[in-house]
């Protein structure tokens, strides 16, 4: 379906990351949620010029259900006051400087968080992807709109979706999805319940013969060898990367990262409004702690709080004690095994050669 040398696909927000792993074999996707048009159209443009012809992809947000009163006019009206006198106070409980959330902040939090995950703002998205020679495009979040389907048909792109459940699988299918990305709750970000070990076997059996790429936690070869013999065609995998030598990862963070056990993740509302899994941090138990005013709905928990984690990651940037206990971001269970760094290429790499070590043994297993 794609031309690549392995069945490993590499979700990343990180341009070189996606690069690096299309070069290596495998096929980067560049998470595209986080940038309006004109900053995807340099983005893919710089991808264009350093994969040499090589294929990659786009995922995009489109959520099925979003609060309406942050698409009308002014987002920031429809944030309860507690909202950001709850940010003031855990500004001031953990020593940051307090950023004027009237101004800057806010206003960037609202063009980042509210436009590009709703309807129209996808679709931006999607039509400055579907201009550039892209070979998969994926959403990420619900089902794809029927635009976005009929636009990537029309251009030859494959359309690629995530899915926790069975049962979203088939509403996948039935939408016109050429291929199912099967997300275990281990994954980091929007996920569901179900385990990655339970969820494929389901999912293939599910939409079979449709194509099925297994994801959640899946960080080695050796568990790439297992959701093959689950039943799915490849793997596709984020957090990993996240700890790679071309990462974008704040680097208090990605230290957190390298410290971490399987434990040390929870799944959470106080990014998205939406359960997403992440690193435990002092923001993850204020925002599930008894003196929270409780996580806003998407978008509008968005704009809250990436407009107060981008002033966390640049203060902690600085090494403020408190913004670096704040700090934290979207990963998987993995991250236990996420304990040093590489070059994403030796990633793809390591996990090949463990890949086929894995399929020898089984081999030898069936021999006897």
């Amino acid at each position: 379906m794609f031309g690549i040398e392995f069945p490993l696909f590499a979700f990343s927000h990180c341009r070189d990351v996606v690069a690096a792993v299309t070069n290596a074999g495998g096929l980067g996707v560049l998470g595209a949620v986080a940038y309006t048009p004109e900053r995807l159209e340099e983005e893919l443009r710089w991808i264009d010029d350093h994969v040499g012809g090589r294929p990659y992809g786009v995922d995009v947000l489109v959520p099925g259900k979003i609060d309406p009163s942050a698409v009308k006019g002014d987002p920031l009206s429809a944030i309860p006051a507690e909202h950001w006198a709850f940010m003031s106070h855990l500004f001031e409980k953990y020593g940051l400087p307090a950023p004027d959330l009237s101004r800057l902040d806010r206003a960037r939090a609202a063009e980042g968080g509210a436009r590009q995950v709703t309807a129209s703002g996808a679709t931006e998205l999607i039509d400055v992807s579907l201009a550039h020679p892209i070979r998969l495009i994926a959403s990420a979040l619900g089902t794809p709109p029927p635009l976005m389907v009929e636009q990537a048909k029309a251009a030859g792109v494959p359309v690629a979706a995530l899915v926790g459940t069975g049962e979203h699988a088939r509403r996948q299918v039935a939408a016109g999805v050429d291929l199912i990305v099967a997300q275990g709750g281990e994954a980091g970000g929007h996920t569901g319940e179900i385990s990655t070990m339970v969820l494929v076997p389901e999912v293939v059996d599910a939409v079979a013969p449709i194509p099925v790429l297994a994801a959640g936690g899946i960080a080695t070869g050796r568990q790439m060898a297992a959701a093959l013999a689950l039943g799915a065609s490849g793997v596709w995998c984020g957090s990993v990367w996240l700890t790679t030598e071309e990462a974008e990862t704040l680097p208090a963070v990605k230290a957190k990262m390298l410290a971490a056990t399987s434990r040390d993740t929870i799944r959470s509302r106080s990014r998205t409004g939406k359960p997403a899994r992440q690193l435990k941090s002092a923001w993850t138990e204020e925002w599930e702690g008894p003196d929270s005013p409780g996580s806003l709905p998407m978008p509008l928990q968005m704009i809250v709080a990436e407009g107060a984690m981008r002033h966390i990651n640049k203060v902690a940037e600085s090494g403020n004690p408190g913004a670096v206990e704040l700090a934290n971001y979207f990963v998987g269970q993995c991250v236990g095994m996420m304990n040093t760094v590489k070059p994403a290429r030796q990633v793809v790499y390591d996990m090949i050669e463990e890949f086929a070590d894995a399929l020898e043994r089984l081999n030898k297993i069936t021999e006897a």
